[in-house]
C-alpha cells in the first residue's frame, strides 16, 4: 500500500497559553493575527480573585500547557496571555514554559513596544485591585519604563473585567492619563481595550497601548512579520 499524500501548508504557527477565565484574548487574536499565520491555543486553570497568590499558582501549570500545543510541530512563538501573572512570575516565565518556542508575555511586549515608539514614561490603567496594578507598575519600572501615574478599576474577577463596556474603558482611560506620560498602557488581557485604542489616541493625542495589542504585535514582530492593527504601534514597520 502506498503512503498517503500529505498536504503541506505554508502557515506560520504560533502558540498561546490563556487563563481559563479570560473572555477577551481569543477575540482580540482573531482581530490581530494575519492571513498566513495560525494561532493554536490552550488554557490553564485559574482561580479568582486576581491576587498575587492566585497568579503565582499559574507558574507550575505552564510547562504542561506548552507541551499540549501541537507536539512535534514547530512553532514560531509562544504567548503567555496574562499580564498580571507575568508581573508576579517575572523573568522566570520563559524557564517555566520551557524551550517550546520564543516566549512573549504582555509585559515583555509592552517593553518592546515602548522601545519601538520611543516611550520612556507611561500612565497605567488596570481593571484589577490596586495591589495587582502595583505589581505591573513595579515590573515596568524595574525594566526601565517610568510609570508616572497608575489607576485601578478595582475588579477582583477577570470575567467581570472582560464584560466592561467600551464606554467604561474609555472613561477610565481618560481619567488615568497623565500629562507627563508619553503613552497610556491599558493592562490586562481580559480588558476589552483593542476596539477603543484608535478613539483613545484621537482623544489623548498620544500612543495608547493595551496588553493584547502589544502581545500580538510583539510576537509577530519577533518572528519578522509586520502586523496590522489599531494604534500608532502598528504603524511601526520594522520588516
Amino acid at each position: 500500500m502506498s503512503a498517503p499524500d500529505l498536504r503541506r501548508d505554508h502557515l506560520r504557527r504560533f502558540g498561546m497559553i490563556a487563563l481559563a477565565t479570560d473572555l477577551t484574548i481569543e477575540g482580540d487574536a482573531a482581530r490581530l493575527m494575519l492571513p498566513g499565520t495560525q494561532l493554536h491555543v490552550t488554557r490553564i486553570a485559574f482561580e479568582n480573585p486576581t491576587t498575587p497568590e492566585s497568579l503565582r499558582r499559574t507558574g507550575p501549570r505552564l510547562r504542561n500547557a506548552a507541551e499540549l500545543i501541537l507536539p512535534g510541530v514547530a512553532l514560531e512563538g509562544m504567548l503567555f496571555g496574562c499580564t498580571s501573572a507575568s508581573a508576579v512570575l517575572g523573568d522566570e516565565v520563559t524557564a517555566l514554559i520551557g524551550p517550546r518556542a520564543s516566549v512573549t508575555t504582555p509585559l515583555s511586549a509592552a517593553l518592546r513596544a515602548c522601545e519601538a515608539l520611543g516611550v520612556g514614561r507611561l500612565s497605567l490603567l488596570a481593571p484589577y485591585r490596586t495591589e495587582t496594578t502595583t505589581l505591573v507598575a513595579g515590573h515596568l519600572a524595574r525594566h526601565g519604563v517610568e510609570v508616572v501615574a497608575q489607576s485601578s478599576m478595582g475588579h477582583a474577577d477577570d470575567r467581570d473585567m472582560g464584560m466592561l463596556t467600551p464606554e467604561a474603558v474609555i472613561e477610565a482611560a481618560l481619567a488615568a492619563d497623565h500629562p507627563r506620560a508619553d503613552a497610556l498602557f491599558l493592562s490586562c488581557t481580559a480588558l476589552p481595550a483593542v476596539p477603543v485604542i484608535d478613539r483613545l489616541e484621537m482623544m489623548l493625542g498620544k500612543p495608547v497601548l493595551s496588553s493584547n495589542q502589544v502581545s500580538f504585535w510583539s510576537m509577530l514582530d519577533t518572528a519578522g512579520i509586520s502586523g496590522d492593527g489599531p494604534g500608532r504601534l502598528f504603524k511601526v514597520h520594522r520588516w
